[in-house]
């Protein structure tokens, strides 16, 4: 019996359930420098939120391919929506921050782990996903008229904001799309497509990328479509997973956009692109990290109740050594994932963008997490009912966010060195990456 003196000084407080590697070691008395009060207040909130209102609806949700306005309208009233746009908090579309306090980068963080224990890549896409990648280039780069006519109702739920950039003959390669538009008077022509939008199909609002000038990086603007502009086409497509996301095809047919829903300046559209996509990133990689992180707390439940030849899953050598393996890979991104979050919060802007290769990890990190997951279910992977359905939601769809999240970080890289953005200094030495054959995949 260990005396209550000797625990003084030490940190003892759990949070959670206490399962082994199913929460961030923070929640499980060890130590941070991460952290304060906030963080542990805004935890409680979100564990407590998801709980109640979320973790029973979400199979359904997905299984219907939507989510209730009211889910919309209850996380604008939160601030978590105004809390996906990323620093500083918008203050004067939303007011003042709900919980009492400035909100940073971990808080952020906070928010995406805890709602992507649902693990839901449908849910978590469809709630927050085109406010997270649409809505930052109109609160950053668009004119005050269209920040208070766009901004409030969508940080508060009313509306939806969807960021269009892909189309059927460019996804990684931004610098290449074919969507047109032409300065006439007071309005743009835009036509072309867009394709595998998230959230279009319920969008109020639609960020599109699309060329104003010269082939290149340097022809590329965005303009702010609107939901009842003619012209415009919205079809929902059928994909095989991600179902409550809203992921659509799109059309334009000589829509006329004012000239004043231009974001930023002309042919700056690339650049903005690709300062969105450092904070879209960031979130895909909370998102993920917690993906896989259930999919080990599953599987190592399930391999401590089943039982063959006499004795738990758990007690086979080589099951203990893939969950093992497991928990190491979670573990490790995880921490790496509250290192460049940090840097988010520290660095000042013109270095915030250099941590492009933290998404390989992490897509490339679930991947492994559901197939090694799977295999100590045997037979219970096809079935697909009840808790089993959990950890596979994302497994549809993460082979291809793991091809197109290196194929962007090597883009991206190579761009930020050829313009000079990134400089010789670099953590854990000098980068060393390599693109598996046929696969994507980052070789750190």
């Amino acid at each position: 019996m260990v005396s209550p003196a000797m625990l003084k000084g030490m940190n003892t407080e759990v949070y959670g359930e206490g399962h082994p590697f199913g929460d961030p070691s923070w929640y499980q008395a060890y130590n941070t420098p991460y952290y304060n009060d906030t963080h542990k207040q805004f935890r409680k909130l979100m564990r407590e939120y998801v709980d109640e209102h979320i973790m029973s609806n979400v199979h359904d949700w997905d299984e219907k391919g939507t989510i209730p306005k009211e889910m919309y309208l209850e996380a604008g009233k939160q601030g978590t929506l105004a809390l996906c746009i990323g620093r500083p908090w918008p203050e004067k579309y939303f007011g003042p921050s709900p919980w009492g306090f400035e909100p940073d980068y971990f808080h952020e963080l906070i928010m995406y782990d805890e709602m992507s224990r649902t693990g839901s890549v449908g849910f978590q896409w469809g709630i927050a996903g085109g406010t997270t990648i649409g809505l930052p280039p109109v609160y950053h780069h668009g004119s005050e008229e269209l920040k208070n006519r766009v901004m409030p109702p969508c940080v508060k739920g009313e509306k939806v904001c969807c960021l269009a950039i892909t189309e059927p003959t460019a996804g990684s390669d931004v610098a290449n799309l074919k969507c047109t538009a032409k300065l006439e008077g007071d309005f743009y022509i835009l036509n072309g497509e867009k394709k595998w939008i998230t959230n279009g199909i319920f969008a109020d609002y639609f960020t599109v990328a699309c060329r104003t000038g010269k082939p290149g990086v340097g022809g590329i603007s965005l303009l702010l479509v609107e939901k009842g502009m003619e012209g415009l086409e919205c079809r929902k497509m059928k994909c095989s997973g991600a179902w409550s996301s809203g992921t659509t095809y799109i059309t334009f047919d000589d829509v006329k956009v004012p000239k004043g829903n231009l974001l930023g300046k002309e042919g700056k559209g690339f650049q903005y692109m690709m300062q969105n996509f450092n904070h879209e990133r960031f979130a895909f990689c909370a998102m993920s990290t917690r993906f896989a992180r259930v999919c080990l707390e599953d599987s190592l439940k399930f391999a401590s109740k089943r039982k063959t030849f006499g004795k738990t899953l758990i007690q086979h050598p080589v099951i203990r050594w893939k969950v093992a393996e497991m928990a190491r890979m979670v573990e490790a991104t995880h921490n790496w994932l509250e290192w460049i979050t940090f840097q988010l919060k520290t660095m000042p802007k013109i270095e915030a963008g250099k941590r492009e290769h933290r998404e390989a990890s992490s897509s490339r990190q679930i991947a492994h997490q559901e197939l090694s997951a799977q295999e100590p279910r045997g037979g219970c992977v096809p079935i697909a009912r009840g808790w089993q359905v959990r950890a596979f939601r994302w497994k549809r769809i993460s082979g291809a966010f793991l091809a197109v999240s290196s194929a962007l970080f090597f883009q991206t890289l190579v761009l930020r060195f050829a313009r000079g953005h990134v400089e010789a200094r670099r953590p854990h030495g000098a980068l060393q990456g390599a693109v598996h054959q046929g696969h994507g995949v980052l070789r750190p």
